[in-house]
């Protein structure tokens, strides 16, 4: 059973990475499964509602069902509806993209955006994806809400981000990494210099409710030709405390929730 489960999380990662659809034969060679199996596999998916066949002996793709339960489970934590005006004004103030991250167990995944940049490069990954701890402005501010060991135990598990991947100064020992922990700790937020991608910069803070559970971080990012060490600096006070109100914000709509039920 572990090995259908497994299988079956391999595919929707893969249709998830292809949304214009893959073929049973391709899907078959990336799984190295046998065909027939693999179409069984397939066909109690579409049966179950997650993938769906574009057309007779065409490619399968996901549905918006697995969407739908992220999107329901987010919206019943009350985050991501309490944020985005939260987001959107720090994104008109900072002039750049800002993103929000919830926590996930051992990671961190970037539910939301505002992009507050109208000309120029607009730096604006993509949603949804997990964050990389040791190579992030957000993965920084994150580590700084814990311990060291704690904070290293989660890096070790991921693996450190090479800079060929990465930025030229992602780090890749854990005395760099913890300098940079360390000093967003002391600060109250993170700040990178082309260490998630070349020329580009960013910076983080954690939201933290006042339960002292950390349920996220939001971070602004931009080329480094506009977000300089010294303008993150300045945007660092209105970071903090757009942190401060989506942690207020979010405990104040979990709680209406708990009465309202």
């Amino acid at each position: 059973m572990s090995a259908i489960l497994e299988r079956s999380f391999k595919v929707l990662e893969l249709l998830a990475a292809n949304p214009q659809g893959q073929m049973l034969s391709s899907l078959a060679a990336k799984l190295d499964m046998p065909l027939s199996a693999t179409h069984r596999l397939l066909s109690e998916m579409c049966r179950c509602g997650y993938v769906r066949q574009v057309r007779e002996q065409g490619e399968y793709v996901l549905t918006i069902k697995l969407v739908s339960l992220g999107l329901g489970f987010l919206s019943g934590s009350g985050i991501v509806d309490v944020a985005q005006p939260l987001l959107d004004r720090l994104a008109q103030e900072s002039g750049e993209l800002v993103r929000l991250a919830v926590v996930d167990g051992n990671e961190l995944t970037f539910v939301a955006k505002a992009q507050g940049a109208i000309r120029g490069l607009r730096y604006d990954p993509d949603m949804g994806l997990s964050v990389t701890l040791s190579c992030s402005a957000a993965g920084h501010a994150w580590l700084s809400t814990m311990s060291d060991e704690h904070a290293l135990a989660l890096v070790t598990r991921q693996g450190f981000g090479k800079p060929e991947d990465f930025g030229p100064r992602a780090p890749t020992t854990v005395k760099t990494l913890l300098t940079y922990v360390r000093a967003a700790r002391k600060r109250g937020f993170s700040m990178i210099v082309e260490v998630f991608a070349p020329a580009m910069a960013a910076m983080s803070a954690p939201v933290i409710r006042s339960d002292g559970q950390t349920i996220g971080v939001i971070t602004i990012a931009g080329p480094l030709v506009r977000l300089s060490e010294y303008r993150m600096l300045t945007l660092g006070p209105a970071l903090m405390e757009t942190a401060r109100d989506v942690a207020a914000a979010s405990s104040a709509s979990a709680m209406f929730k708990k009465l309202a039920a």
